[in-house]
């Protein structure tokens, strides 16, 4: 079997030659704009060696010419998305772009750096405030703003502060609403399905070249292995309107919930005439549902709050930036991008409903609905992220659900026993291997995936149908202008060549040192082995002397449960045993680095009653790890 990456088709070539006469407005001018800096090497290195390099992105130079492996607005896109550097966006207002997905600001308060976004990992926000502090005079970081609760946007605050810069009062962390609790709900308890998704969405684990990985749609690529982290917010804003004095710097903020993220705001600076749009606004159609798993997104709500922010702050506004791409900049031209944003998500809603309200199911109105040339002539509402067939999906199982009322489809067989059936429908394996053959030939490759998937999953050990496979999935990949849906079908093609890589499992240590309580144990939750504990009853009444909290946590009925004492001692209800020791001890304990005994031998900890019910609670976690099959069973 080839293990390799092949050439382009002469159907993706076609396709490519076809597609290059209808390119959106190119922005390079604004991608440029401002550029004071770069980063010495290029190559920003983490733990475990480098997190990014940026000179392995060569390949997408100025005026280059996209090959016929990749689509070529994607291509102008990802060289948009691979300059580099810092880059003033107006006097006192500074960007980070083009080391990590996503972007960092930097603005000059009374006494440091207000930081917006300290970006995926501790190793590239590191980084990219020592080139602010080397480029523009050293100043210490007195804010963090949280723009949402997507992990791009806080992981790498530890690289730019402390917990005990924060603890002693030093650093303010403002956050959207309910942040806390949607980082639990979204990148904790989904952490670990969504990680191994994350490679095909993202494609960190593809070689960056033309039959590679190009670009990520919303920025140059994520870094993996740099350190995630996670400070708790010491303020959130619970509502549009409300006003922060930050080092100086006055903010209005406008909560958007259940736009971009279940927690995000945008926020505007009436000295200065700047809006941050978070992720609400970026220069790209955006995900409804991003492959990697999420909640699905209110693309009404967030048609609505673009406008709001358009009303309430745009006519006024001399530049909007956001957390991913380039500023605009003047009045009109953002007035402009806003009302066309806000018009992409609107068409988007309204058009797939209509079509729903007719019987038509997603995945047929994905296949009926074109985005207007309204949209395609400008890049900041093209697929490059996301996928207008994917998005129409998103909507219609937000309303209707993943169902399409046809009975057939309520309880369908598994994909291995479908799988083998088709096969043997087929006429067996050499039949459909010799039909999918002749389909690859005409350029047929969305009928070659699905066909050829069966044969994969009915039998993975054959290589031919892996080859052909991915063979397919490449072709897919080079035709596509979304960067998700390229690096989904040229990881698969990689994987079904290779295997997948058999990434560690993890405790999440540095997530778990920030959660309260609570959504701590709503994090142990998802890894309780029920089966194991099938019948059992235990409660402990643990007490938190360094947060000054009680808690009774047990299990009952297969499943672990929180509650808080609020009352005194004598009325807290029967308990197996009871611990008073600080929140390090429990977490050493999660992640092995201690037990229970010897906790109580050091001092750590005091403990009374059954040992066997702590055990109960706490010695029946799951470990999680990467790896297992997605383009095969």
């Amino acid at each position: 079997m080839d293990l390799g990456p092949k050439g382009a088709t002469a159907h993706t070539a076609h396709q490519h030659a076809t597609a290059a006469g209808g390119l959106p407005t190119h922005h390079g001018n604004a991608a440029r704009r401002g550029l004071i800096a770069t980063h010495p090497t290029g190559v920003i290195d983490g733990p475990f060696g480098p997190v990014i390099d940026v000179n392995r992105y060569d390949f997408l130079r100025d005026g280059s010419t996209a090959p016929t492996t990749v689509h070529p607005s994607l291509w102008r896109q990802a060289q948009l998305d691979s300059i580099h550097g810092l880059f003033e966006v107006a006097p006192g207002l500074w960007q980070a772009r083009g080391y990590d997905i996503s972007n960092v600001s930097f603005i000059a308060g009374e006494q440091g750096w207000v930081v917006i976004d300290p970006l995926t990992s501790e190793a590239t926000a590191r980084a990219c405030l020592q080139l602010a502090n080397d480029t523009l005079g050293e100043r210490p970081v007195t804010a963090v703003i949280y723009t949402h609760s997507h992990a791009d946007h806080y992981g790498g605050v530890l690289g730019v502060t402390s917990q005990s810069a924060v603890d002693a009062g030093d650093v303010r962390v403002i956050a959207p609403d309910g942040f806390m609790a949607e980082v639990v709900g979204e990148n904790v308890i989904a952490g670990p399905a969504m990680l191994r998704r994350s490679l095909f969405q993202f494609g960190p684990l593809l070689p960056p070249g033309p039959t590679g990985h190009v670009d990520c749609g919303l920025g140059r690529g994520l870094p993996l292995f740099g350190g995630v982290g996670l400070i708790a917010p010491t303020e959130t804003i619970s509502r549009t309107g409300e006003e922060l004095t930050v080092d100086g710097v006055r903010i209005v903020f406008q909560n958007t919930p259940g736009a971009e993220a279940p927690a995000e705001m945008n926020f505007w600076f009436p000295d200065h005439g700047w809006l941050c749009l978070a992720e609400n606004c970026t220069h790209t159609m955006h995900n409804l549902v991003p492959i990697r798993g999420a909640l699905v997104r209110d693309a009404l709500a967030w048609s609505k709050y673009i406008g709001e922010a358009l009303e309430l702050f745009g006519r006024s506004a001399a530049l909007c930036f956001a957390s991913h791409h380039w500023p605009t900049w003047g009045t009109a031209e953002v007035v402009e991008y806003l009302e066309r944003q806000r018009g992409l998500y609107r068409w988007m809603h309204d058009q797939t409903m209509r079509l729903a309200n007719h019987g038509w199911t997603g995945v047929e109105i994905a296949e009926m609905l074109t985005l207007p040339a309204d949209f395609t002539d400008h890049g900041d509402t093209r697929g490059f992220y996301g996928h207008l067939a994917h998005n129409v999906k998103a909507i219609y199982q937000r309303y209707l659900s993943w169902y399409d009322a046809n009975p057939a489809h309520l309880h369908p067989l598994p994909p291995t026993e479908v799988a083998r059936r088709y096969v043997e429908l087929a006429g067996g394996s050499a039949a459909l291997l010799t039909a999918a053959r002749s389909s690859f030939e005409a350029g047929d490759y969305r009928w070659v995936a699905e066909l050829v998937n069966h044969l994969v999953f009915a039998d993975p050990s054959n290589d031919e149908a892996r080859a052909l496979q991915a063979d397919t999935l490449e072709q897919l990949g080079y035709q596509s202008e979304s960067a998700t849906f390229r690096n989904a079908y040229l990881y698969g093609a990689q994987e079904l060549r290779n295997g997948p890589l058999r990434l560690p499992g993890g405790r999440q240590r540095a997530t778990f040192e920030a959660l309260p309580i609570g959504l701590l144990v709503d994090a142990l939750g998802i890894r309780l082995k029920a089966e194991e504990i099938a019948g059992a009853r235990a409660a402990i009444h643990w007490t938190f002397p360094d947060l000054g909290e009680a808690w009774v946590i047990g299990v009952s009925h297969g499943a672990l449960y929180a509650v808080a004492d609020t009352v005194p001692d004598p009325q807290v209800p029967q308990v197996d045993a009871s611990v008073v020791a600080v929140k390090a001890v429990l977490l050493d304990v999660l992640v092995g680095a201690t037990t229970f005994a010897d906790a109580a031998a050091t001092a750590r900890a005091v403990i009374t009653g059954s040992y066997e019910a702590l055990g109960t609670v706490f010695n029946h976690l799951d470990e999680f790890t990467g790896g297992w099959g997605v383009v095969e069973p």
